[in-house]
């Protein structure tokens, strides 16, 4: 068990601006320090939301933005094509 109480966010920045992070690194450094501490291998301090949370609550908004345009993007492929293959039938 680590000793020292992390800071979330240092521990995700490792020195970087949160612009220079991808949402991949936040989300993976994420669930492994969130993991650890619920697992009690690893102390975390006690932060603010907006200090520390926001860096995987933004990730994880800008996935599910991208997700739900690439669902749009296959829902109307899929009606197209049910659209063209019906007017083929007539």
């Amino acid at each position: 068990m680590e000793d020292r109480e992390l800071n979330f966010a240092r521990e995700l920045l490792q020195g970087r601006s949160a612009a220079e992070v991808n949402d991949a690194e936040v989300l993976s450094g994420a669930e492994r320090l969130l993991s650890g501490w619920m697992a009690g291998t690893l102390k975390m301090e006690r932060p603010k939301l907006y200090d520390h949370y926001a860096l995987p609550l933004a990730a994880l908004l800008r996935r599910v933005i991208a997700l739900e345009a690439r669902v749009a993007e296959l829902e109307g492929q899929q009606e197209s094509e049910h659209a063209t293959g019906a007017a083929g039938q007539d």
